[in-house]
C-alpha cells in the first residue's frame, strides 16, 4: 500500500531524526552569548557553524552578515517557480548566559536528552526552533520530488537579539533589497500548550520615558517653605495619578486614535483558549487582575494598549524623616500600543498631556525611547491561513490563536520589508526559557519540522489563489 503524503513526511522525519539532532547538538555546544563580550568568539562560530549546515542542507547561498556586534547568518533557496511567493524566516542562534551554578542540573552547554526532552541552553530559545526548519525544507523536497521549495525561501538569524538587537534595525535597511519577501514567519516564540497548538498573530508595540522634574535648586525646608512653592514630587504624584480615568483606561487625549479594535470573531477566539485565571495569577505574582473594564485578561494583555508606571522617585528615602520639598522627582512610563498606533503619535500626546499638567515653576525634562511599533496579521490573510494549516496537519488537531503582549525585533522587518509578520513555534512555557534547565520538547520539535515541511507547498497554493 502506498503512503499518505503525510505519512511519507513523518517517515522521512523519522528517518533522519537521529542526525537532525546530532546537528543540533553539536550546534548547541557552542556558547554563543552575545551579552559576554568573552564569548564575542562563540558568537561567530556559531554564525560560521549555521552557515556551513544551511550549505550542507543544500541553500545555495548561506552568508555570514557582520555588524557592529555580533554577526548575523543569511540564506537563500530561491524557487523555480517563477510565481512563487517569497518568505523570509527570522530567528536568533545567540542565547542567554548560563552557567551550572545558577542552578542547572548539567552544564548547560552540553545537551542531554532525558524522558523526551533535550536540555540545553538554547534548545528551545531558539537554536531549537531555528534548526527545525532544515530538516523541514529537506523533508519538503524528498516527499514532493521538487529541486527546489515551493517558495522562494530566505533564512535570517540574527546574533544579538538577546542583547536587544542594537544592530538589527540598521542591518534590516542595509540589506533590504536582498531581504525583500512577501511574507516574514518568525520562530522565536511559542504555543500556548503541549495539548493546543496556536499561531501567533501579533504583538504590541512598545514606548517608553523618563519624565525628570526640578523645582528648587536644593532640597529646602517643608516648614519654611511649604506650601508656597512647587513640589516636583507631588507634581510626579499627580501626573501618575491623572494617567488612568475611572475605567483603567489611558486618559491621555488622543492615546486610542486610529486603534484596530477587536473584532466579535477574535474575541471569542480568545475565549475558546484554555485559560485559568488563577493559575495566571500564581505566575504573576500578584493577588488580584486589573484593568480596563470591559475587556478580559487576554484582551487586555494582548490586545489593549497600556500605560505602566515602571519607577516614580524624588526626595528623601532613607529612614524615619527628612522634612523637605526636594529639589527633584522622576517618573518612567512605558506605553504598550497595539495596532494602528505609531510611537511617534504617542509621544506627541504624552508630551502635550504632561505639559498641561505641570505646574509653573517646575521645570521638566522628558525622554523617549525604546519605540517599537506593533503588528497585527489579519485571520484571513493567505499566509496566515497557511502557517494554521499546517501547524493543523502536523498536531492532527485544530489550532488556535493567539498574540503576545511583549515586543521584538520582528516589527522591524515588518516596518522596513512592508510584509506582513507570522509566527511560528513549537515551544511550550514550561520550556523555561532564560531559565537554568531551559528544553525543548522532542516530539514537539519534530512537530515544527512536520509544520515546516507542508508550510512551504501551501503557502505557495494559498498565495496563488488568494483574492
Amino acid at each position: 500500500m502506498s503512503q499518505t503524503p503525510d505519512s511519507a513526511v513523518r517517515t522521512y522525519i523519522e528517518q533522519h531524526r537521529a542526525t537532525f539532532l546530532d546537528d543540533l547538538a553539536e550546534w548547541l555546544r557552542i556558547p554563543s552569548v552575545s551579552a559576554q563580550p568573552d564569548h564575542a568568539p562563540d558568537v561567530r562560530r556559531s554564525a560560521d557553524w549555521l552557515a556551513a549546515k544551511l550549505k550542507e542542507t543544500g541553500f545555495p547561498t548561506a552568508e555570514v552578515w557582520p555588524t557592529p556586534g555580533a554577526p548575523a547568518v543569511f540564506a537563500e533557496w530561491p524557487s523555480d517557480d517563477p510565481e512563487a511567493p517569497t518568505v523570509l524566516v527570522y530567528g536568533h542562534h545567540d542565547v542567554q548566559p548560563a552557567a551550572r551554578e545558577d542552578g542547572w542540573d548539567s552544564d548547560p552547554f552540553e545537551p542531554v536528552v532525558h524522558d523526551g526532552r533535550l536540555y540545553a541552553r538554547g534548545a528551545a530559545d531558539d537554536k531549537g526552533q531555528v534548526f527545525f526548519h532544515t530538516l523541514g525544507v529537506r523533508t519538503h523536497l524528498a516527499t514532493t520530488g521538487r529541486t527546489t521549495p515551493a517558495v522562494n525561501l530566505k533564512l535570517l538569524i540574527e546574533g544579538e537579539e538577546e542583547s536587544s538587537s542594537p544592530h538589527f534595525r540598521a542591518l534590516v535597511e542595509e540589506q533590504a533589497e536582498r531581504l525583500a519577501a512577501d511574507a516574514v514567519i518568525v520562530s522565536d516564540t511559542g504555543m500556548w500548550s503541549e495539548d493546543t497548538p496556536t499561531v501567533c498573530t501579533g504583538m504590541r508595540g512598545l514606548a517608553e520615558c523618563e519624565i525628570q522634574l526640578y523645582g528648587p535648586d536644593q532640597d529646602i525646608h517643608s516648614g519654611s517653605f511649604g506650601g508656597a512653592v512647587p513640589n516636583p514630587a507631588t507634581a510626579a504624584a499627580r501626573l501618575v495619578a491623572a494617567l488612568h480615568d475611572e475605567h483603567a483606561r489611558v486618559a491621555i487625549p488622543g492615546f486610542y486614535d486610529g486603534i484596530v479594535e477587536l473584532t466579535d470573531r477574535e474575541r471569542e477566539l480568545f475565549a475558546e483558549l484554555p485559560f485559568d485565571e488563577a493559575q495566571w495569577l500564581r505566575t504573576a505574582k500578584s493577588h488580584a487582575t486589573h484593568g480596563e473594564a470591559g475587556h478580559t485578561t487576554l484582551e487586555r494583555i494582548w490586545a489593549r494598549p497600556t500605560a505602566e508606571v515602571n519607577g516614580i522617585g524624588g526626595g528623601y528615602q532613607g529612614p524615619g524623616s527628612k522634612t523637605i520639598i526636594p529639589s527633584s522627582a522622576m517618573v518612567k512610563i512605558s506605553f504598550r500600543l497595539v495596532a494602528g498606533q505609531d510611537p511617534e503619535h504617542i509621544e506627541k500626546a504624552v508630551r502635550a498631556w504632561a505639559a498641561d499638567r505641570i505646574p509653573a515653576g517646575i521645570r521638566s525634562e522628558m525622554t523617549f525611547s525604546g519605540a517599537t511599533r506593533p503588528c497585527l496579521t489579519p485571520l484571513d490573510h493567505p499566509a496566515l491561513k497557511s502557517v494554521a494549516h499546517a501547524m493543523s496537519r502536523a498536531f492532527e488537531k485544530p489550532v488556535r490563536f493567539t498574540r503576545e503582549g511583549g515586543s521584538g525585533p520582528a516589527t522591524d522587518l515588518q516596518d522596513v520589508l512592508d510584509a506582513p509578520v507570522l509566527f511560528l513555534g513549537i515551544s511550550v512555557p514550561s520550556d523555561g526559557w532564560h531559565a537554568p534547565n531551559e528544553k525543548v520538547e522532542l516530539d514537539l520539535l519534530l512537530k515544527g519540522v512536520e509544520t515546516a515541511a507542508y508550510l512551504w507547498s501551501d503557502l505557495a497554493a494559498n498565495w496563488r489563489h488568494a483574492p
